[in-house]
């Protein structure tokens, strides 16, 4: 057997060394810490912060007024929706209606009803629908004091009457918790972790480790939301994000282990070397991935620096998780690491010829033999196939949810439906026109005409002037729906088609939720390309630093770009164009939700980071071993196949679980992130990286100042495998 080095001394395997002899205080203190900071977190976190509203925008300008002149505009309202297929004036119907009205009435969370008996203007002329709206009197009711509103209003559907209960309030009371989706992802992630470890005690380590990691991040994050305030969705994503990494960096470490115990080392100094080794890489991914997430600050927006940062905590987290609990688990376990085996056929580390098992070719390494005699065909092939993916994102369009894009079972989903039909697909997507007036009876007749007559208007409402007589506002409903183009199209009309004497030389402001999701997608794409910008600039550095190559750094970014592109463009024909959309959960055709591809860039490209630095590793390992390029990336990616493979499928399991819950955005993230991972694990790392490297030879080397050709580097001989020589 070949000789044996690695760094028994330095930062990490001191602190490998004391986690694995003072195991039990190890344990105890995250036991005890995970604990406290659940406790204080879960119990007095602050509260999630989903206002994408501010800056300078149009609906921005709108909201300050209202919030300075109309404080009863505060409140958040509910819209009761009536169909009455014999009129609501038949006598049956109208017993229905007016108990549902009484039962809303008489709720302790809402204010006065008007009844659409009372006023004319609430029923359509044949008399079959109708609509009232229901004051919240508290503008932060929960969704606990909203949900036995609506489940009054579903139950009391029927006999030829329905009703629905709509508005952003009811939305949220009646879409259901995650629920166990998260717990699907963990069982598969324990099924692939057994399958690849053989061994119950192996499969568990890397699951309690990321369970632990992820339950004292998030806790952790609802501390930081008290400095920095991030969206409700944050929890989500950060246990998606924190699920798949921490599982994965425990699998690299374990990995390594195991390989040490079977060289015959002791556990402490397997545990040492293998944190020394894979420990040092997890380190490096974790600081790529949190890096690339907090590029997100670069967008300008406080709701998405808010997700940066909680996400960030959970990610920095697993990282301490995987460096001090795990080698405190490997104290406990020692050679126990492969108790409660899986009866299967072991392989021999040597042969019966006595050559060493890993420098057997295995199919990993055949396959890179094929891609290497024929690179530039494969390159091709690959790039153009991420290409084909990637092209519908040129059609992407971004909004937010509304009730229209709702599973078809929804309270808020019948109401959007009912008043569609009644009133026009523009009632759900009203227009708020706010403007600074010099008294009470300001004249804002002209602004008002200017609105009536823009094309694609359906209905103008009459200004109403605050109290302290300094702004007025008025309402105006489009033809078209919330998540239509054409409604954004008219936003922009009225924004130009107003002149400032329309309302006494004053600029009139067009706001509303439907103006501001507008505004909010057309700020996120402005500022996408500076984000982008920003996060790849960064990784590069890291990257350049960490494998002293200029032309392996450039080869990864673009690759990460094209898988992320082909993310993109496959979002974008399931949840956009509707191909196959049905089948994985998605209850109407709609545009990307805003947040989700600003979202899934850095992140995506930290986590393609992450293999990209376990695979170079080892390539760099085998080509300062054999000084051949084309053998270095053969044995390279025959390596690191096993381990990779497992990892990718962890992180697909559990971000294909996001379908199963009842968010349509956390979806969509979900399988945009899946795909991305799924592109990156095969057509990325089995293809394009063998394809390129083989064409590239010597130049994959190359370091501006290196006076050899021969690689040196920063990554210690170790990182990723075993260093021999």
């Amino acid at each position: 057997m070949a000789n044996e080095t690695f760094r028994t001394e330095g930062a990490l395997a001191g602190l490998a060394r004391f986690c694995y002899r003072r195991r039990r205080l190890v344990l105890l203190a995250w036991i005890a810490g995970v604990a406290a900071v659940a406790f204080a977190g879960f119990g007095y976190g602050a509260a999630s912060d989903n206002d994408y509203s501010g800056g300078s925008s149009d609906s921005a300008r709108a909201q300050a007024l209202i919030e300075k002149h109309f404080p009863e505009q505060q409140g958040d309202t509910l819209t009761l929706a009536i169909k009455a297929d014999k009129g609501i004036d038949d006598p049956a119907a109208r017993r229905k209606i007016e108990k549902v009205i009484a039962d809303l009435d008489a709720s302790p969370v809402t204010g006065p009803v008007t009844s659409p008996y009372q006023d004319e203007n609430l029923v359509t002329k044949d008399r079959r629908i109708a609509r009232t709206t229901i004051p919240l009197t508290d503008k932060d009711a929960k969704k606990s004091d909203v949900k036995p509103l609506v489940d009054t209003v579903k139950d009391a559907s029927g006999d030829s009457v329905t009703l629905g209960l709509g508005g952003k309030t009811a939305e949220k009371a009646e879409t259901p918790p995650q629920g166990s989706s998260e717990s699907v992802g963990v069982l598969a992630a324990a099924v692939i972790l057994f399958i690849a470890f053989g061994s119950l005690v192996a499969m568990g380590l890397p699951i309690v480790t990321g369970l632990m990691a992820v339950l004292g991040g998030i806790a952790l994050m609802k501390l930081v939301g008290h400095l920095v305030p991030s969206p409700d969705f944050t929890v989500l994503v950060a246990a998606l994000i924190g699920l798949g990494v921490g599982i994965d960096y425990a699998l690299f470490i374990l990995t390594r282990y195991k390989d040490s115990l079977q060289d015959g080392d002791e556990p402490e100094r397997a545990t040492v070397k293998a944190i020394s080794t894979a420990g040092h890489a997890v380190l490096f991914a974790g600081t790529t991935v949190v890096i690339a997430l907090l590029g997100l600050i670069a967008m300008g927006q406080k709701m998405m620096t808010g997700v940066a940062i909680g996400a960030s905590v959970t990610v920095l987290v697993t990282m301490v998780a995987a460096v001090t609990l795990l080698p405190a688990f490997l104290g406990f376990t020692g050679h126990r690491i492969n108790s409660l085996r899986l009866p299967r056929r072991t392989s021999r580390r040597y042969g019966a010829d006595g050559v060493p098992s890993w420098e057997r070719r295995t199919p990993a390494e055949r396959w890179a033999g094929v891609v290497q005699r024929k690179p530039l065909v494969a390159a091709v092939l690959a790039g153009a196939s991420l290409l084909v993916l990637a092209a519908p994102a040129l059609w992407m369009r971004l909004s937010l949810p509304d009730a229209s894009v709702q599973p078809h079972d929804r309270s808020s989903y019948t109401s959007y439906k009912i008043l569609s039909e009644g009133f026009g697909p523009g009632y759900g997507a009203p227009l708020i026109f706010a403007t600074e007036v010099d008294s009470e009876h300001a004249d804002l007749s002209p602004a008002v005409e200017a609105v009536r007559k823009t094309e694609g208007v359906a209905y103008v409402t009459q200004p109403r002037v605050s109290e302290d007589g300094q702004a007025a506002i008025f309402m105006a409903f489009p033809r078209t729906g919330y998540q239509d183009q054409a409604t954004a199209d008219l936003v922009h009309r009225l924004r130009d088609g107003i002149p400032p004497q329309a309302s006494g030389g004053e600029a009139v402001y067009v706001g509303g939720p439907n103006a501001a999701a507008i505004d909010f997608a057309e700020d996120t794409g402005s500022h996408l390309p500076l984000m982008i910008g920003v996060v790849i600039v960064l990784s590069l550095v890291l990257l350049i630093a960490l494998v002293r190559s200029v032309t392996i750094a450039l080869q990864a970014a673009v690759m990460n770009l094209l898988s992320i592109g082909a993310a993109y463009g496959v979002l974008v024909a399931i949840v956009q164009w509707g191909w196959l959309g049905s089948l994985l959960g998605f209850p109407a055709d709609m545009p990307v939700t805003t947040w989700v591809p600003m979202m899934m860039f850095p992140l995506l490209f930290g986590l393609s980071m992450d293999y990209e630095v376990f695979l170079i590793s080892r390539i760099r390992e085998e080509y300062e071993r054999t000084g051949d390029t084309r053998t270095a990336v053969a044995r390279g990616l025959a390596r690191t196949a096993k381990v990779i493979t497992a990892a990718a499928a962890i992180m697909i399991a559990i971000f294909t679980t996001a379908l199963l819950g009842p968010d349509v955005s956390v979806k969509q993230i979900g399988l945009g992130m899946a795909v991305a991972v799924l592109v990156d694990a095969t057509i990325i790392r089995m293809v394009l990286v063998p394809a390129v490297m083989e064409m590239c030879g010597k130049a994959n080397w190359w370091m501006p100042g290196r006076r050899t050709a021969k690689a040196t580097s920063a990554i210690p001989a170790e990182v990723g495998g075993e260093a021999r020589v």
